[in-house]
């Protein structure tokens, strides 16, 4: 799992205002951290980070079926990710 430092720097934050340095970024990620490690996994928050996933995986599936379907007929393309996306809706 990456860290919050690796993922800024990979989205190529180089710089915040504490000189350069990733001190502020340092102070943030520990924050997270510590606001994860205090939350309670309760039932409904499994429920709730299920259907998050559930949200984010429906998504990738239509936009790789978005990019399969560029030049097909646009109709079935939208019938396609329509479908995709209601599955969200029941």
């Amino acid at each position: 799992m990456k860290t919050i430092i690796e993922m800024a720097r990979e989205a190529g934050i180089r710089d915040c205002t504490c000189n350069g340095e990733f001190g502020c970024l340092e102070a943030f990620a520990a924050r997270v951290r510590e606001d994860e490690r205090n939350k309670t996994w309760t039932s409904d928050r499994w429920t709730e980070y299920e259907r998050s996933i559930a949200a984010t995986e429906r998504e990738a599936c239509a936009n790789t079926a978005g990019i399969a379907l560029l030049g097909a007929d646009k109709a079935l393309s939208d019938r396609v990710l329509k479908a995709i996306r209601a599955r969200g809706q029941a």
